[in-house]
């Protein structure tokens, strides 16, 4: 098991171990255990989240260096509490992490949970882009309607859950001859029945899929509403935000995307079981309202 975690995690260690080195940062970043209510929100997460995934400490610190990696790619040097999504896009992995910035050079881990991003060789599938991609007023989420598709797909979920827009991006074409060009980057459940036990493996048009009960929690408690609760406070109703929400006291504006690299699978983030519920091959599901 020791030689099996240590090939799961070869690419990720080595990558960020040279980014380390180049830029001059030490490799060790410490988690802090928190205060009470840290922790609350930790083991909040555990009891209302599923398809969690138990990710350890080194690979913890590994991520939280290439969330400030990204962060400081992207000029952003803002260091007042807030909450972050990090997204490994690497199809070995295939995660979401919840982490805080609780001080200035302070992180805090709140979970992980399996998600699915681009699937590429199929017509319109885009290569799921990197950066720092602000959750903004700009881009105004909305509600799944909870519709089928002709394949009897409810590509966003079930009725009512958040579809989170961070607008237009450039990404990867995974189709014909390559190249990049616009596609829409949203965060969303996906139908669960067919869709969400599958997550875990690349699969989406180029979105982030993420399990429905996430989806609750980044709504109910206001993950990455910063700008929506400002607007809010200040007289502009969002009709998105819900009546009943119980917004954190740190609430963040960014869903970071990062590629780990990793060379094979890690034991902390397994295959799911089966491909789908139903058993129908990944290139037959065609998702309408991606």
């Amino acid at each position: 098991m020791r030689r099996a975690a240590s090939r799961g995690t070869r690419g990720l260690r080595l990558w960020v171990a040279v980014w380390v080195f180049l830029c001059g940062l030490t490799p060790a970043i410490a988690i802090e255990p928190g205060a009470d209510a840290l922790r609350d929100w930790r083991a909040q997460f555990a009891r209302e989240v599923d398809h969690r995934l138990d990710v350890p400490l080194a690979a913890q610190q590994q991520y939280v260096l290439l969330l400030r990696q990204a962060l400081a790619e992207a000029n952003l040097s803002d260091s007042t509490e807030q909450a972050f999504l990090l997204v490994d896009r690497s199809e070995q992995v295939q995660a979401a992490f919840i982490v805080l910035r609780s001080s200035a050079d302070g992180w805090f881990w709140v979970g992980a949970t399996a998600v699915s991003t681009g699937k590429t060789g199929s017509f319109e599938h885009f290569v799921t882009p990197l950066g720092v991609f602000a959750h903004s007023l700009d881009n105004p989420d909305f509600r799944a309607e909870g519709t089928f598709n002709e394949k009897h797909i409810r590509g966003y979920g079930a009725r009512g859950l958040r579809v989170f827009d961070f607008g237009w991006q450039s990404a990867e074409r995974g189709w014909g001859a390559g190249g990049t060009s616009q596609m829409r980057l949203q965060m969303h459940a996906t139908d669960p029945q067919v869709l969400e036990p599958r997550l875990g493996r690349v699969a989406s048009k180029g979105c982030i899929r993420i399990p429905a009960t996430l989806n609750v929690f980044l709504d109910r408690y206001g993950i990455l509403d910063a700008d929506y609760e400002q607007a809010q406070a200040g007289g502009t109703v969002q009709w998105v935000l819900k009546r009943d929400r119980q917004p954190i006291a740190w609430p963040g504006r960014y869903m970071v995307i990062v590629d780990s690299k990793a060379t094979d699978r890690p034991p902390w983030s397994p295959l799911p079981r089966s491909t789908s519920s139903l058993d129908i091959a990944p290139e037959e599901v065609a998702v309408r309202q991606e």
